[in-house]
């Protein structure tokens, strides 16, 4: 299966929710954030650098979760309020 390249909007709202999470891990290490949402290693950094720009609903509720961060601020803050994906 071929994917459809993404858009820079999806590249950049990829970047804000890896920041995102990053800040809302805080002061826990990754190890620490992975174990805790059931989402390895390896994607977790991979979610924070960006270098996952859409990584599937499950995973994202999973970590955030796992550092406390509110679902409903989540899609605020990447802006996708009134949008397809918020519903």
């Amino acid at each position: 299966m071929v994917r459809p390249p993404l858009s820079p909007e999806e590249r950049e709202r990829g970047r804000r929710l890896g920041a995102l999470l990053r800040a809302a891990r805080g002061t826990r290490t990754p190890g620490e954030v992975a174990l805790a949402s059931g989402v390895s290693l390896e994607a977790l950094r991979k979610i924070e650098s960006g270098r996952v720009p859409t990584p599937a609903f499950f995973t994202v509720a999973a970590l955030a979760r796992a550092v406390d961060l509110p679902l409903d601020q989540l899609a605020e803050a990447l802006d996708l309020t009134g949008t397809a994906l918020s519903a």
